[in-house]
């Protein structure tokens, strides 16, 4: 069966490691805002579109939407679709931590940030004090154009952020905020990419303010499906599924675990972790339900094939975690 390994982190053990927080809900198993009140719209939980944006946000079509047919691992992908408005404005797909603020019709004046433009006690942040090396996940991208391209942007901050950074009326330099940034953008401008692909992207830490070893409080992860916040072409479609992040280790002492040397997969509801390279030792699997909350906790031996019996489990996602005093790998498992 396929390996569904989402994420690894390598742990560093230490008085000076600092906490390995993961994006919360990036894997978009979970929905349920579901805006306005009494609409049929949905976002993942956590994360929001345009439909929880601004008051004249709001006002656009649907471009985020729950995606069951294909997903990478689990049972749902994000998509977000770049769609037109009543046939004379095109509104860019999206999907974020923060809001979708529309201060004017204008285009040009849009942008993310942590506060409601229409409502300044609407703070939206994602808590995530880790400073990890890279941003990672899984995609497809159906473009509308020769030019269109789907991005993914992810800033460690404090206090609150605002993308595009440029001052304007509507709101302040937000870049002394900022420890470090991320930037994915899909393959060569128009180029369809129909099978999931996995990208990887390092964060780059500022030298500014912030810079040494300073740990954010938050972290804002912006999604589009046209990179160019002034296309006029509709229908490109982004999907994205595991968004992670990947920590390295601060110690040569630490050994990665690599994907290809443990597999951790299930069938029907029984977890198998089949160690390929690696030493003989000990090693602890624990797993999570989809809030984070431990359901089950079992010590196993490296080196060797170990099944889990996982019967007493209601059927659905979950979460584990593979880890000794050197590693520690996570994933989603579908328990059937």
């Amino acid at each position: 069966m396929k390996i569904i390994a989402t994420l690894i982190l390598s742990t560093a053990f230490g008085l000076s490691a600092v906490g390995q927080t993961t994006i919360t809900n990036g894997g978009f198993e979970n929905w349920g805002n579901t805006v306005p009140a009494g609409d049929t719209y949905t976002e993942p939980t956590n994360w929001y579109s345009n439909q929880s944006g601004s008051t004249t946000a709001a006002l656009g079509p649907e471009t985020c939407f729950q995606d069951g047919t294909a997903p990478h691992s689990g049972t749902y992908c994000v998509k977000v679709e770049t769609e037109s408005y009543f046939a004379i404005e095109t509104v860019n797909g999206n999907v974020t931590t923060g809001v979708v603020n529309a201060p004017t019709t204008n285009k040009s004046t849009g942008y993310i940030g942590t506060i409601n433009y229409s409502n300044a006690n609407d703070i939206r942040r994602m808590s995530f004090t880790g400073r990890p090396d890279s941003l990672i996940g899984w995609y497809q991208y159906t473009p509308a154009a020769g030019t269109e391209r789907g991005k993914v942007r992810a800033i460690l901050h404090i206090g609150n952020y605002f993308d595009p950074e440029t001052p304007t009326t509507y709101h302040p330099d937000p870049t002394d905020s900022q420890i470090a940034s991320a930037l994915f953008l899909t393959d060569t401008p128009g180029t369809t990419v129909s099978t999931w692909t996995r990208f990887s992207v390092p964060f780059v830490y500022t030298t500014g303010l912030y810079a040494s070893d300073s740990i954010p409080d938050y972290i804002m992860i912006n999604v589009t499906s046209s990179a160019n916040q002034l296309t006029t072409v509709n229908n490109s479609i982004l999907l994205l599924d595991d968004l992670g992040v990947i920590y390295n280790p601060t110690s040569v002492n630490n050994t990665v675990m690599k994907e290809e040397d443990v597999n951790v997969y299930a069938y029907e509801k029984t977890v198998f972790v089949n160690f390929i390279n690696a030493s003989v030792g000990q090693s602890v699997i624990t797993i999570m339900d989809i809030t984070g909350k431990k359901v089950f906790s079992q010590s196993i031996t490296n080196g060797k094939l170990s099944s889990l019996n996982l019967s007493d489990l209601n059927t659905g996602v979950y979460i584990y975690q593979l880890s000794n005093n050197n590693y520690c790998k996570t994933g989603k498992l579908l328990l059937q």
